[in-house]
């Protein structure tokens, strides 16, 4: 750009960065009593109970700017407890457990359910891989913590692609996984905003077995389907006996609760490879072969 150019689109104002940067004032306004900080550099006044509109606000719009700003446009949502353990974990749980037959019960739960991490690590690393050869690639994204989030994370990390990690404030969790893209690690402190962003880009949602949360997201992006508040996208289930033990669909269609319909807002499947096809199928990605097929496990 040249000078004269410059000096047209020069700013007339100072930026807000500019003004929060100017000399602190005189000492008699600078106690924490004083009004005279600039309003958008007070967390005291930021934080007050009249300005929770704005608090929201800024919410929903900080992690949209930065996702426009890396450039993503389509996800995959990974929802799943945070409970369930990498294999090898499980596996030195048990080993632990010894004669202890309370906690030998417990830890051969954990490692029957560390499948699920496993196979979470697995599909997010084939989407994070094959996703690279569409026109919009597509990234993971997960609630942020441990277990099928860190998994989910984890698989994307692990093949050297971008995941995203939408954080929430809770009295006694969560600290970040090691395996979100650092320019994608969010932390929400409103549940609605946070739900809206699992939901803004997302073209499947993909639920591991998981309690009270997961349960709450599931049927929440069910409701939002069934009604017609959101468009229509996959929501696959992994492990078809976990969920038709958990959730009797067939009491709920019986009763008249459901719509025979509504059973097909979503699909069960049992392996990363189940899951990539079916989204294969759905959204016709084309792979390298060209025959429309999933590669094979390269893991």
């Amino acid at each position: 750009m040249d000078v004269k150019r410059q000096e047209l689109t020069k700013r007339n104002f100072p930026s807000a960065q500019e003004e929060a940067q100017v000399v602190a004032p005189a000492e008699r306004y600078d106690g924490p009593e004083s009004a005279y900080r600039l309003a958008f550099t007070d967390t005291d006044f930021l934080l007050r109970e009249e300005l929770r509109p704005v608090r929201m606000q800024l919410e929903l719009l900080k992690p949209e700017l930065v996702q426009q700003q890396q450039g993503i446009e389509s996800t995959i949502v990974i929802f799943g407890s945070a409970r369930i353990v990498p294999p090898d974990v499980a596996a030195q749980r048990l080993a632990d457990a010894g004669n202890d037959a309370v906690a030998r019960r417990a830890a051969q739960m954990q490692v029957q359910m560390s499948r699920f991490y496993e196979e979470a690590r697995r599909f997010a690393a084939i989407v994070t891989e094959r996703s690279r050869t569409l026109d919009t690639p597509i990234y993971v994204v997960t609630g942020g913590g441990p277990g099928i989030m860190e998994a989910g994370n984890r698989g994307a990390y692990e093949k050297g692609g971008k995941s995203i990690g939408l954080n929430i404030v809770l009295p006694f969790e969560q600290a970040p996984n090691p395996y979100i893209t650092p320019e994608l690690c969010f932390q929400f402190h409103y549940f609605a905003l946070r739900k809206m962003h699992f939901l803004m880009r997302s073209i499947a949602l993909v639920c591991f077995p998981g309690g009270f949360g997961t349960l709450d997201e599931m049927f929440e992006i069910m409701t939002l389907i069934q009604t017609g508040k959101c468009r229509r996208r996959p929501i696959l289930l992994f492990g078809r006996d976990f969920w038709t033990r958990l959730i009797d669909f067939d009491l709920l269609v019986d009763t008249g609760m459901i719509s025979p319909g509504d059973v097909r807002l979503f699909r069960f499947v049992e392996t990363a490879e189940e899951a990539w096809e079916h989204l294969v199928a759905e959204y016709d990605f084309a792979t390298p072969d060209g025959d429309g097929k999933p590669y094979a496990d390269d893991m």
